[in-house]
């Protein structure tokens, strides 16, 4: 049924009202990424030099740490899932959300559990509206995240992975893993935001691409106290410096899919005004057209009254 004049430019306004409110959210969205990318280009010399500390010390001592000991046969990892808090973020969650399920398949087909670690509320959603059960969650964050945050992920991580016993959550006490993962959004570019999975315990000490081209030479080190004492306190900060930066590419990530969909949303809002106007018109025309008609035919029918009268 065709709608009236009246109506179109109802839905006229209403979309120019929509209109707006997304080309506001593109702009806020385009000026927060700048700091986003520079947060997580600032902390990339940090966790680069952590690494290269790290490597040092792994390669040129014999200290076998808890946190790089492979065990013999693992049966349960944690699996820690970077999602965002909000949405009219396009594909950005569920394309994560789509990693993490394929990594939590091919935990189940070499034979491990999982526990499930999320970080943002849209994957806390996810899971919970699956009934599928989450260990901890932590929201609130996703496109400015803190270090604080990332400490005490990493810590609770960490604990999990030292703990032996398979205690309960009525104890309120994770129970204990054997692999740790983090999966999220590495931010390559503004066009491309690509999900990434890595395992971080036990601790594979690799380079990271923004490393230079002489990485492979590690810096030579004195260890005081001890090479075991050293370990004790980098490797903590390293895990939790990589939680960090996958928060931060996560952020520039979510917020890069945020503009690309408050874009598209107005570039469509602008298609569909011109639609509706075109349409508008036409009914206007229409109705013009109509109205001239029937005045003629009155008049016509008018005129042949007279005539016959005479």
């Amino acid at each position: 049924m065709a709608l009236s004049v009246r109506e179109y430019r109802a839905r006229i306004k209403s979309t120019e009202s929509m209109k707006k409110i997304t080309r506001a959210m593109e702009l806020i969205a385009a000026s927060r990424i700048i700091k986003a990318q520079q947060r997580a280009q600032a902390a990339a010399p940090y966790a680069r030099e952590l690494t290269r500390a790290v490597s040092a010390v792994a390669s040129f001592s014999n200290v076998d740490h808890a946190l790089t000991t492979e065990p013999e046969n693992p049966t349960r990892a944690a699996v820690l899932i970077v999602t965002s808090d909000r949405g009219l973020a396009g594909a950005y969650s569920s394309s994560v959300l789509k990693e993490a399920e394929r990594l939590l398949e091919k935990l189940r087909a070499e034979g491990k559990e999982a526990d499930l670690y999320v970080s943002g509320r849209k994957g806390e959603a996810y899971f919970r509206f699956r009934g599928r059960p989450i260990v901890q969650s932590w929201t609130g964050f996703s496109d400015q995240p803190t270090y604080d945050v990332a400490h005490d992920i990493g810590e609770t991580l960490i604990q999990a992975f030292l703990s032996d016993d398979e205690t309960t959550a009525d104890e309120g006490v994770a129970p204990g893993v054997d692999e740790v993962h983090v999966v999220y959004t590495r931010f390559r570019s503004m066009l491309v935001q690509e999900p990434t999975t890595v395992r971080l315990l036990p601790l594979e000490v690799v380079e990271g691409e923004e490393a230079p081209d002489d990485a492979d030479l590690l810096p030579l080190y004195e260890f005081e106290p001890s090479p075991a004492d050293v370990l004790d306190s980098l490797l903590p900060r390293y895990v939790q410096s990589r939680i960090f930066f996958a928060h931060l590419q996560a952020a520039a990530s979510e917020l890069a899919a945020r503009q690309k969909a408050m874009k598209s949303a107005t570039d469509n809002a602008d298609e569909l005004i011109k639609k509706y106007t075109r349409i508008a018109n036409q009914a206007r025309q229409a109705g013009i057209t109509q109205e001239i008609s029937e005045i003629v035919g009155g008049v016509n029918a008018l005129a042949d009254a007279n005539a016959g009268q005479d």
